[in-house]
């Protein structure tokens, strides 16, 4: 097969199929796609090193008009790229990773984002940066600054709460009405509860028949704790928070929320002083974790467990206030409502173990559970691999 080569600086080559991508076998195809990344990471290091150059010269602002004349960049991305850019100059093993295009560009990104927060160690983050998806990435870099902070997490958290912003606006674009916000963890996860809450309230409320995408949950649920806030039930949620108990010292130590992210100590004190403690054990051995065939779904007792231990989506890290508590052997086939035969899925995964054959593991060594796709999910022929983006059928598996 006849290829274009174009090759740019750092030894990173994009080869650029004369066939149509149509036509090419899903191992060429996504071969390509590899290419394109590394390609993608190559020239966001040169377009660092271009833009530093050009900042130096001629300063900040003639940069970033050169980025939104030139290159046709919003004002906020011109703005986001001249400051990463001069945060990457900084760091030399990530500028090279990310110039040889083996650290993407939004890896790189988070890197000096964080090294302009604290004090953080780039060979780590750096090598994990090549191995790790973004998601992934973005909960280990999180970790990493809780680790190398001097004052337990407090300075990042008051940077996180000091940061706080919110938006509203109309779409140019759309014409619709656009809300977004970013906030602290644990303001977060309480919007988060609550907001889940009510989306289950008004997906109890709905016709299996026809069901709202969970976009469009969302959204009515937001807009109906806005509008209606004395409607329903989701007020009063609690949120929870997990630490450990040191025994030497006697002491709270290592806090977190449900999902794992750190909070300092006085956040689980003022959250102590806010808001009732339910302390408990989790013993899966107890009747009240494995409740057998008596009853298909779990238990509120089982979901704080399965909350605690898989803290998200096994598949895809989706929140755990949206997921469904699935069982591994199916329900259907004999599996009992038992503790260590549930997981937190979310609805999409859900639907990839039922209908695609996906399957949950589980790592011997550490524990951890995971969805993950059958032998071949990538298939070339014989299989129809498309699925539509919602179902209105939930499974209760």
């Amino acid at each position: 097969m006849a290829n274009e080569a174009v090759t740019r600086e750092f030894e990173v080559t994009l080869e650029v199929p004369v066939t149509d991508p149509a036509e090419m076998s899903g191992a060429e195809r996504r071969a390509a796609l590899v290419s394109v990344g590394r390609a993608e990471a190559c020239l966001a290091g040169w377009k660092t090193r271009l833009v530093n150059a050009e900042r130096d010269q001629h300063g900040v602002e003639a940069v970033e008009r050169v980025l939104r004349e030139e290159l046709q960049s919003s004002r906020r991305e011109a703005t986001r790229d001249v400051k990463s850019s001069a945060q990457l100059a900084e760091l030399p093993v990530t500028s090279a990773g990310l110039e040889a295009g083996e650290i993407p560009a939004g890896h790189a990104r988070l890197i000096a984002r964080a090294a302009s927060e604290g004090p953080i160690d780039e060979s780590v983050l750096a090598e994990a940066a090549q191995r790790e998806n973004y998601d992934k990435f973005a909960k280990t870099l999180r970790s990493h600054q809780q680790e190398m902070s001097d004052d337990d997490g407090q300075s990042i958290f008051d940077r996180q709460r000091e940061n706080r912003t919110a938006r509203a606006f109309v779409s140019r674009e759309t014409g619709m009405f656009v809300l977004s916000g970013e906030f602290d963890p644990t303001t977060g996860a309480h919007i988060d509860t609550v907001l889940a809450a009510k989306e289950r309230e008004l997906w109890n409320a709905e016709d299996p028949k026809s069901r709202r995408t969970p976009q469009q949950r969302m959204a009515d649920a937001l807009a109906e704790l806005i509008l209606e806030p004395g409607k329903g039930k989701a007020k009063g949620i609690a949120l929870m928070v997990v630490a450990d108990y040191d025994v030497v010292n006697q002491e709270l130590v290592n806090a977190r929320l449900a999902d794992g992210s750190p909070i300092p100590t006085s956040e689980l004190i003022r959250l102590a002083c806010d808001a009732d403690l339910l302390p408990g054990v989790f013993r899966t051995a107890t009747q009240e974790m494995n409740l057998g065939r008596k009853r298909r779904t779990a238990s509120d007792a089982q979901r704080a467990a399965l909350i605690y231990r898989d803290k998200e989506c096994i598949g895809c890290g989706a929140s755990a206030h949206r997921c469904f508590a699935h069982h591994v052997q199916f329900w259907r086939n004999g599996g009992p409502t038992d503790f260590a035969n549930l997981v937190l899925v979310c609805n999409k995964c859900h639907h990839s173990i039922h209908d695609d054959g996906w399957e949950v593991t589980c790592e011997s060594d550490t524990g951890r559970r995971s969805v993950n796709p059958p032998p071949d999910p990538f298939p070339d022929s014989g299989v129809d691999t498309y699925r539509p983006a919602q179902r209105n059928s939930v499974l209760l598996n």
